[in-house]
């Protein structure tokens, strides 16, 4: 497991486009959240310990701060062909297994992982109302094995400010996981 930082993407900048498929074969894209006051661009994937140390935690800040008009969608961007534990199948056991209210989409090409400069997993996109970045950094302060509680407390601090338009406060900690599963063809110099 390589462990990497998000590269922390400027703030500011817009959100990239996007048309994935869902598990199922449904395309959803960057437009059809577009009546949501903020969205929150997730990548995960299934095999990564860091992932699946929040989870949980994760579906359930998604259930919470949805009902709050935050939308959330998740993408898996790690070649599925290298790790079938990552693939569209594997991708709808694990979004039914911790109860995902949210969309779970495959970046088979990787170029939605690339446009946002997404570099590990789990790595968190916040955006505003104008679908400019917020916030980009960690769920929180906890880690696999380091005895602190999952609680989402840093993405909850930044989702509250974005959603009562207020600036996101404090040092914004990049995201800590594993690097993202790149096709060798996609893989950028900066992964």
């Amino acid at each position: 497991m390589a462990r990497r930082e998000s590269r922390m993407l400027e703030l500011g900048t817009p959100a990239p486009s996007f048309a994935l498929p869902d598990p199922a074969g449904h395309v959803h894209r960057l437009e059809d959240f577009g009546e949501a006051p903020a969205l929150l661009v997730a990548f995960i994937c299934n095999h990564c310990p860091y992932v699946k140390h929040i989870i949980d935690g994760f579906a359930g800040f998604a259930r919470e701060y949805g009902q709050k008009g935050l939308a959330v969608v998740a993408i898996s961007p790690n070649d599925a062909e290298a790790y079938p534990a990552d693939a569209p199948p594997a991708m709808a056991e694990v979004a039914a297994a911790h109860g995902f209210t949210f969309p779970y989409l495959h970046d088979a090409s990787q170029s939605v992982a690339l446009a946002y400069q997404a570099i590990c997993t789990p790595d968190f996109f916040l955006f505003d109302r104008d679908r400019r970045l917020a916030y980009r950094g960690q769920f929180d302060d906890s880690r696999p094995n380091s005895g602190i509680p999952v609680t989402g407390a840093s993405l909850r601090a930044a989702a509250d400010a974005v959603l009562q338009g207020r600036p996101v406060p404090g040092e914004q900690v990049p995201s800590v996981g594993c690097s993202i599963k790149w096709k060798a063809e996609n893989a950028p110099d900066w992964a």
